[in-house]
Formats: C-alpha cells, sequence, structure tokens
C-alpha cells in the first residue's frame, strides 16, 4: 500500500491567519493545511440537514423504497444546497452536487470562498478529499487456463448445488465499483445488463467516476482515458471481481457464483488511485443509474447488491469527516433496499483489531474475511473487532473464499489472486442467489445479511481479541463463519415474511454492548409518546421476551440475555403510535 504524508501545521496558527474561530471549527485541519500551502484544496462541503429516510422500511418493495429515497434525498439537498450554490456561482467555482449525502464536492476551493461557505448556517463541515489507493491482491502462480467444471469457491459455499435446483440468479442486478470491467470478456459479455439487446447500450449500465488523472500517477497516460462511454478496466482488479460474481463462458469457464445475474458497474479509481469524492459518486449513481450524460436518474434501475473491494485507510488521509459521509451513504442505500458488501482488508498480520479501513468497520457495512480452500482464515485477512465512533463492532460478518482465487482479467485471459477483495464478491453473488431463490427478499437488506449469517459455516480459532473469543462462533476472525449459499437459498425458500414491524413513527433506540458480550445489554429508548412494551425477537420474527414499561418517560431497560444462544437478535420497542427496531448480536 502506497502512503501518503503531509507536513503537519499548527491548527491555531493557520486558523489564526485565513479564518475566524467559528470558521476554522467547520473546516477540517487537513482542508486548511493544503490551502495555507497551495492557495486551494479539494474539498466536500457537507451539510448539516440530512434527509431523514425511516419512512423508508415501511414500504414494502425494493422499488417502493428506491423511489421514495431517492425524491427525499434529491429535494432535501436541492432546497438546502441552494444558498452555496450561489456562492459558488457567484465566484464561478466549478463544482458537483452530491445528494447521496447532501454534500457537493468542489475540487478548487480557495480560502476566500472556504471562509464565506464555513460562514453558512447550512454548513456543518468543509472535509478533505485525499487521494488513497488500493491494496492490490496477491498474484498466484497458475498454469491452467481452462478449467472443465466449476471453481473450488464455488463449489465451497454450495453455489453449484444452488444452480441444480434451478436458481442461476435469474433476475437480480450485482454492482460492482472498482478499477472498472472489461464488459467485452467472454465470461463477462453475457451477463452485462447493457448486452440484454441486439445493440449494446451502456446508459444506465455503466458510470465512469473519473474526471481527471489523479497528480499521484507517474503519468497522465491512461488506457481508459476519462469519462469512458463503456466500461473499461485500468487495471485488473474490477474485471477480476465481476468474475467471481456472475462469470461463465459457456466452455469451461464458470467462475462466477451467479451466472445468470446481471452486473452494472461503476469506475472508482484512476490505475487505484480513488479519493471520497469518486467513491460517493458511484454509490450515488448506484441509488439512482443515469444515462452517460450523467442525466435522468432512475431508481428503478437499481442494483440488489454492491461489492465494494476497496478501503479508504487513516493512514492515507481519511479519517472521521469523509469516513462519515461514506456512512451516511451506505446508509441510505440500505435504507433504498441495497445491499452493500465490502472486503473486510488485508491487514491480517497486523492481528486483532485490523479491521480498521472504511467503510469494512462501519456498523451497517456487511464485511467480508477471506479464507483458503482448507476453511482456515487466510493470514492476511483483517481481523475484528472494529471500532467506529468508540464503540466495539463486530467484523468480519462473514467468511467466504479469498485465496488462490481464479477469475477473468481484462483481454479475455484468467488470473489467480489473493485477498479480501477476492471474497466479498463470492458474497454479492451469493446475495444474488438468495434473491432469485425468493424475489419477495428483494430489498430486505436485513433479513438477507441474517440468512448468510444464521447459515454460515461455524468456524473458530484460538484468537482472542478485546475480550471477544474465538472458539465460539460468532467471533472476530471468521464473523460467523464461512457462508454456505445453498443452506441460506434453502432457508430463503422456507421464509414467507420478513420481520414484522409496525408502520408507526420511529424510535431512537440503542444497545450498550453491541455485540453482547458478558449476557446483559442496555437498552437506552428515546422520548416515549406512550406506556409499551419491549421486545426481544429471534430471526424469524419469533417473540422470546417481552417487558412492559408503564412510563412515558421511561429511558432505560437492561436486558438479561444469559438464557438464549449466541446469534442475532432484534430489539423492538412499542409504545401508542411509534415504534423503535434495533439489530444485535449475542456472543
Amino acid at each position: 500500500m502506497k502512503h501518503i504524508f503531509i507536513n503537519a501545521f499548527c491548527l491555531f496558527g493557520i486558523a489564526l491567519g485565513l479564518f475566524s474561530p467559528i470558521q476554522a471549527q467547520k473546516i477540517e485541519r487537513e482542508v486548511q493545511e493544503m490551502l495555507h500551502t497551495q492557495g486551494h484544496a479539494e474539498a466536500i462541503i457537507m451539510l448539516a440537514e440530512q434527509a431523514d429516510l425511516s419512512f423508508a422500511r415501511q414500504l414494502p418493495s425494493k422499488e417502493a423504497k428506491g423511489a421514495y429515497v431517492f425524491e427525499k434525498l434529491k429535494t432535501t439537498a436541492e432546497r438546502s444546497q441552494a444558498p452555496l450554490w450561489k456562492i459558488l456561482l457567484s465566484v464561478k467555482l466549478s463544482a458537483s452536487p452530491l445528494w447521496i449525502v447532501n454534500a457537493i464536492f468542489v475540487p478548487e476551493l480557495d480560502q476566500a470562498t472556504a471562509a464565506l461557505l464555513a460562514a453558512q448556517p447550512a454548513v456543518e463541515a468543509i472535509i478533505s478529499n485525499p487521494h488513497t489507493y488500493l491494496s492490490p491482491p496477491r498474484m498466484e502462480p497458475s498454469s491452467a487456463s481452462l478449467r472443465s467444471s466449476v471453481e473450488w469457491g464455488i463449489d465451497k459455499i454450495g453455489a453449484a448445488a444452488v444452480w441444480n435446483k434451478g436458481i442461476t440468479g435469474q433476475g437480480v442486478v450485482i454492482a460492482g465499483q472498482d478499477t472498472g470491467y472489461d464488459w467485452e470478456h467472454p465470461t463477462l459479455i453475457k451477463k452485462y445488463r447493457g448486452s440484454a439487446e441486439a445493440t449494446p447500450n451502456h446508459n444506465y449500465n455503466w458510470h465512469d467516476g473519473i474526471s481527471k488523472y489523479n497528480p499521484l500517477n507517474n503519468d497522465t497516460i491512461n488506457p481508459c482515458g476519462l469519462n469512458s462511454k463503456f466500461p473499461c478496466d485500468d487495471d485488473n482488479h474490477g474485471t477480476h471481481t465481476m468474475g467471481t460474481m456472475v462469470g461463465d463462458d459457456g466452455v469451461g469457464n464458470q467462475i462466477g457464483v451467479a451466472p445468470g445475474a446481471r452486473w452494472i458497474g461503476c469506475r472508482n479509481m484512476d490505475r487505484g488511485w480513488g479519493s471520497p469524492a469518486s467513491y460517493l459518486d458511484c454509490f450515488q449513481w448506484f441509488l439512482a443509474p443515469t444515462d452517460l450524460k450523467n442525466q435522468n436518474p432512475n431508481p428503478k434501475l437499481a442494483p440488489h447488491v454492491i461489492n465494494n473491494s476497496w478501503g479508504c485507510p487513516n493512514i492515507e488521509g481519511c479519517g472521521p469527516g469523509n469516513w462519515k459521509l461514506m456512512e451516511k451513504a451506505i446508509i441510505n442505500l440500505r435504507a433504498a433496499g441495497v445491499v452493500v458488501v465490502v472486503s473486510a482488508g488485508n491487514s491480517g498480520s497486523q492481528g486483532c483489531g485490523s479491521v480498521n479501513d472504511a467503510p469494512a468497520f462501519f456498523p451497517q457495512s456487511f464485511s467480508i474475511g477471506a479464507t483458503n480452500i482448507s476453511d482456515v482464515i487466510a493470514r492476511f485477512s483483517s481481523r475484528g473487532p472494529a471500532r467506529w465512533q468508540d464503540t466495539l463492532v463486530l467484523k468480519p460478518n462473514v467468511s467466504a473464499p479469498g485465496q488462490g482465487v481464479r477469475s477473468s482479467v481484462p483481454g479475455g485471459g484468467f488470473a489467480v489472486f489473493s485477498g479480501t477483495s477476492m471474497a466479498g464478491p463470492h458474497v454479492a453473488g451469493a446475495v444474488a442467489l438468495i434473491i432469485s431463490a425468493n424475489p419477495a427478499l428483494a430489498g430486505q437488506v436485513e433479513t438477507i445479511e441474517t440468512l448468510l449469517e444464521k447459515t454460515a459455516v461455524s468456524l473458530t480459532d484460538t484468537m482472542s481479541c478485546s475480550g471477544l473469543r474465538s472458539d465460539r462462533s460468532p467471533n472476530p476472525v471468521y464473523g460467523y463463519g464461512r457462508i454456505n449459499v445453498l443452506a441460506a437459498v434453502e432457508e430463503a425458500q422456507r421464509i414467507t415474511s420478513s420481520v414484522d414491524t409496525p408502520k408507526q413513527q420511529k424510535i431512537a433506540l440503542k444497545a450498550t454492548p453491541n455485540p453482547v458480550v458478558e449476557g446483559s445489554v442496555l437498552i437506552e429508548l428515546g422520548t416515549l409518546p406512550d406506556v409499551g412494551k419491549l421486545e426481544v425477537l429471534d430471526p424469524t420474527g419469533r417473540l422470546l421476551q417481552r417487558h412492559v414499561l408503564p412510563q412515558a418517560n421511561f429511558q432505560s431497560k437492561t436486558l438479561n440475555l444469559d438464557a438464549l444462544p449466541t446469534g442475532t437478535y432484534f430489539i423492538r420497542i412499542v409504545a401508542g403510535s411509534a415504534y423503535g427496531y434495533q439489530k444485535i448480536v449475542k456472543i
């Protein structure tokens, strides 16, 4: 991994020369340093107002969720950003609107404009946009260019057995944001959504998030150029990941978990170099894909699942500010019914707590560790638990084959790579098989994730991290274990409805600790409009505990979970016309 280091200046000294104390509080130190040394900075203007999408949970279908979330985000951003656009237009600064997180990306923000924007009450923060480098997978030696049977990882997770049921991912759309994709690769061309018609159509099926060359590359020659109008991979990474999701050339290269699914893609890196702005651009496009002019967004064409085999680490300039933006984007995509799969990272040599790059450590990301052909965790696979905003988070969620994975590379060839980047696509493909097996689960993000966790093959280790033992499951090495998509599909076919959630106003609900280590958990409640009840449910919605809250001003309740086995549960509160809902994990 390449590291970026910048000179450190005294924040107070810089702020004193450029901004008032109030303005300086809103402008990240990294932005102030760049303004001080270069006179301009790449920055993201984050607005204080963020759309409330809680109503989306009540909507019955993925299409309804997506339409609602898109309209709510777009109208909130257009209204609240209007005063800021007046400033940007008056000083003739080019900028790009972001509605998925209500922000504006300004490629060359100057000191004077930064001061004007920071003075606006609507602005919460002015955040840096660092350039981060993709941790490349390890290439493994391989003498085989063609296989006569499915790849070992597909067999290992039970995908081939699912195909025998006639379930291959039909009706499901998988997306990836990565180094791009060779759409004409023999294993991918017939799976690309843009190839569904006789004439290829890249509108709504491809977006290039790279509009200028990254200054940290040694030259400006990129084989894909800028704003490519068709899918193109300027590396090998993206094409390899997509092959594992859907690849099959019909003549023996059965490399994809869900060969019946369709794929769409977004390039978020210039030869391995990306940034929060390019990642957010792809997330936004996935929520409502556009035509090749980046116009006419249509949330009906959003994918069911997105694979993300990249990271934004602290050591390369990412931090709480831009992490907050990415976390919000993932939360909003989940509200729209899209599963977000994230590779856990390749820092396993650092031991416990090495799931330390965004977006892998976000509670809302479904993070994936890597195993080898013997069902043993790969040495490079990052270990948990993760910490996010001083909270312990169980990571990875699950594991999947990621060491010695053969898949497609640009130009029609094949290669064997190792990394959690190879594990994540197995899980994205598994999500497609689950939805294909039970289309009613489309948009039911928590239900799908719980199915994968609940049916995973439990794997254990001798490592103990932050008090979490790995000789039981789930654990901070494997999560819930290596996925078993055959078992997940069979369970999905038995589901007739998701966990019942009252269609009422939402109450804030927090569980501490989560994961639950000792057996008791403190449930902190928001303001209750009436007396109510606090319930513990299993993943199928079966009631396990019910506690009466006799007072409307009830603020907290400690639940004893000693009698419950390890696993996933749901805490639900119902009080008059309001409800609260929280997923917890008992270890």
